[in-house]
């Protein structure tokens, strides 16, 4: 049992390195199964299909930045803190994507979003819920950031999606330019879709 375990994780970490550097349709099984080093067999063994891993794939990058998410937004910080360092640590992981391969891999989930939406419902569906759960917990921090008159937005889940809109837009020109600069104004173009009043402003300064 833990031999067929490894050989899935193989599959599973090769796969989620060639798609962040790649993207899907370029890959096949066969490139797959000789970069984890396991035998095509092994493959059809764990994944019906090459659609079949790609939901995988998602699935674990998903489980490992929600972790983040959370974490970072259910924190004990303030509101408008926690909202912060989320965004503000965006460029930090892609900083540290580039630092590994020399390049800005962007969001795995905003690349398939642009490569596979039309292609493959299965997966557009299963991003469409990621982003909807992403802009739920933005949704709910800033909700707390209204209670606490920080901010002036009225709609927090109007803002919220465009807070994560404008990170998957930023985040794609950080990859067209590799550069993860491109990330610097993120935080200051989210407090600006926030409304955040001046008193905030000068204390985050």
């Amino acid at each position: 049992m833990g031999r067929t375990s490894d050989a899935k994780h193989k599959i599973l970490t090769a796969a989620r390195t060639l798609i962040e550097q790649r993207g899907y349709s370029a890959l096949g099984v066969a490139e797959i199964c000789k970069a984890a080093g396991v035998p095509k067999g092994s493959f059809y063994y764990f994944f019906e299909s090459k659609e079949t891993l790609a939901l995988a794939v998602i699935d674990e990058q998903w489980a490992t930045e929600r972790l983040d998410w959370e974490t970072v937004l259910n924190g004990d910080a303030e509101p408008l803190q926690r909202l912060r360092q989320l965004f503000e640590g965006m460029r930090t992981r892609q900083e540290a994507g580039q630092e590994g391969c020399g390049w800005v891999l962007g969001c795995m989930f905003g690349n398939l979003s642009l490569e596979m939406s039309t292609q493959v419902d299965a997966v557009r569906r299963r991003l469409q819920g990621i982003f909807e759960t992403q802009v739920g917990l933005v949704t709910a921090v800033v909700t707390e950031a209204q209670q606490r008159d920080e901010v002036t937005a009225s709609d927090a889940s109007g803002v919220a999606r465009s807070m994560v809109a404008q990170a998957e837009g930023q985040v794609l020109f950080a990859k067209l330019h590799n550069d993860p600069a491109q990330l610097s104004t993120l935080w200051p173009n989210c407090s600006a879709l926030l409304g955040v009043r001046d008193h905030q402003l000068q204390a985050q300064s």
